[in-house]
């Protein structure tokens, strides 16, 4: 499965061909042959929007083509094509001659706000500032405006690429965040305590920021705000796919591999082997492989790295293979996880996944006929794990992130979350324990273990409701109307102001026969869900039942 990152990272490359002129009719056909291609060929992917939503949106586009300067249209398109939210599928702004500027700047999502990581020379006193406003836009505001054109599988996709869009001037003008299309753009910035404003003025065409694994290495005219006295772990070598290194005093060793390729100097089955040689032979207690910046490749390459773990008696144990993941690891990287999960006793640490668990993959080009913009159609879906293990992302089993201190200082608390692991009661699968009490009719102790569970910061990124929830309707499905209410009880207690939570427990009422039950709680939900979907699902199947009734 090729990487497509790089297609995303490239969206903003500046072509030199100056600009081409269409007529409205040539933009409108445009938009039509994509419309009917996707109908036609690629219907599947109404899975995250509707074929309905898609349809009244190209009517929304179509119409407005001839009020719309051209970078919006462009914009409009790809704001189409990301409606489907997946990674893979994404419009090539790389191969269009309607050239996309970018601002000289690198922005990083940190867990204390957004900022700039690497920036060029000329602008240097902004470096390292936290990103307050853009063009006099509250940040959360901007990232709010952008966020419909960026293809984003998940939060993670956007916390990790959607900072790039918000570097191109035709985005935010087309978005809505500056009122004017301008190559220059003004951030408010704060740094040591101190706010202030800053123009930057967009690269030429044909340039854009040098970055590598969505960072900015120090080098010439490009700076990086982390202090470059020294190398963390993660960053060391890049210029290599993987490496490995013994941590003699933590009796650990550490791979970072950050691409599903064969390095050019060695290819993956014999760096492994070389590994696990190594591991044999001396004294080392645990395993720590590190693919948080990890965008894919081709997952063909996994069967060696998951077969020479399952091989190692010495690592293949609870407590001692971790394995980082983050907000990069996407596509073969994701079928990597999988794999681990299904197959090893890895403890999972950092950040989310940025690639659902299954997910649709590999795209073909698919040419508009008059701008010749490339619309990349996603057509193969990969599902390593039963419907029912799927998800938006893997989780960490332990839940760590970075601040913009952390990395300036070069601290990876991640990796000493790996490092210093040593809880001999942590639950791996806290589902899988709650199942286990629930079938040993320890009711209390699920109580309990959850409500603790719930609130540990470790577990933070585990969507416990939607969890819980599909476990409700599981049993549900199977007949046992009893025991799925016993559940989404659970649920409305832990998860009090959930409408979705209220709703379920309506509906198990109502598939047990318990219609003045399934009543109250459908109104209930309808109070706290006026305008949603979750309360119009409500107020229909409140109207259902009346129906019935009479």
């Amino acid at each position: 499965m090729k990487n497509l990152i790089l297609l995303l990272l490239s969206c903003f490359v500046l072509q030199a061909t100056a600009q081409s002129t269409l007529t409205d009719k040539q933009w409108q056909d445009d938009l039509k042959f994509l419309q009917e291609t996707v109908h036609n060929e690629y219907s599947f992917l109404f899975k995250k929007t509707t074929a309905e939503e898609f349809d009244n949106a190209v009517n929304e586009l179509f119409n407005a083509i001839p009020n719309l300067e051209q970078h919006e249209i462009v914009i409009g398109l790809a704001r189409l094509v990301s409606s489907f939210k997946y990674g893979h599928t994404v419009l090539g702004f790389r191969y269009q001659p309607y050239a996309f500027h970018q601002l000289p700047i690198n922005l990083y999502q940190y867990n204390d706000g957004i900022y700039i990581q690497g920036i060029h020379k000329d602008y240097e006193k902004a470096l390292g500032a936290k990103v307050i406003a853009v063009a006099g836009v509250p940040i959360d505001e901007a990232m709010k405006a952008i966020y419909p054109v960026v293809p984003s599988e998940n939060d993670q996709f956007f916390k990790s690429y959607g900072v790039m869009y918000l570097t191109s001037p035709e985005v935010l003008h087309a978005q809505g965040v500056i009122k004017e299309l301008s190559d220059r753009v003004e951030l408010t910035l704060e740094k040591n305590g101190k706010i202030f404003k800053q123009s930057f003025k967009a690269l030429s065409v044909g340039e854009r920021v040098p970055t590598q694994y969505s960072l900015v290495q120090q080098d010439g005219d490009w700076l990086d705000m982390r202090d470059q006295s020294e190398i963390p772990f993660y960053l060391k070598y890049l210029n290599k796919i993987y490496y490995y290194e013994y941590l003699p005093d933590r009796k650990t060793v550490y791979v970072r591999h950050s691409q599903i390729q064969d390095d050019p100097e060695e290819n993956t089955p014999a760096f492994y082997d070389r590994v696990f040689e190594f591991i044999e032979n001396n004294d080392v207690e645990r395993l720590v492989i590190d693919v948080r910046l990890n965008g894919g490749g081709n997952n063909y390459k996994n069967k060696d790295v998951i077969t020479r773990i399952i091989r190692s008696e010495k690592i293949n144990q609870p407590g001692k293979l971790f394995v980082i993941i983050g907000r990069r690891t996407f596509s073969a990287c994701q079928n990597l996880i999988n794999e681990l999960d299904s197959y090893t006793n890895t403890i999972f640490v950092g950040e989310p996944s940025s690639e659902n668990i299954n997910f649709y993959g590999d795209n073909r080009r698919v040419e508009l006929p008059n701008s010749k913009i490339p619309a990349y159609l996603s057509f193969a879906w990969w599902q390593d794990k039963p419907q029912w293990e799927g998800g938006s992302w893997t989780s960490p089993h332990i839940a760590v992130d970075m601040s913009s201190e952390d990395y300036k200082l070069n601290r990876d608390p991640v990796l000493e979350a790996a490092l210093s692991f040593s809880d001999d009661d942590f639950i791996l699968d806290p589902m899988s324990h709650f199942t286990k009490l629930f079938l040993a009719g320890e009711i209390e102790t699920l109580k309990n273990d959850a409500a603790k569970i719930i609130k540990d910061p470790n577990y933070r990124f585990f969507d416990f409701e939607d969890q819980f929830n599909q476990a409700g309707y599981n049993l549900l499905g199977s007949g046992q109307q009893q025991e799925a209410i016993f559940v989404f009880q659970l649920v409305t207690e832990f998860f009090p102001n959930s409408a979705n939570a209220w709703s379920s427990l309506a509906e198990g009422f109502f598939k047990a026969g318990q219609k003045d039950k399934a009543i109250e709680f459908y109104n209930k939900t309808l109070s706290m869900d006026p305008d949603g979907n979750t309360g119009k699902n409500a107020s229909e199947m409140l109207k259902k039942i009346v129906e019935e009734q009479d």
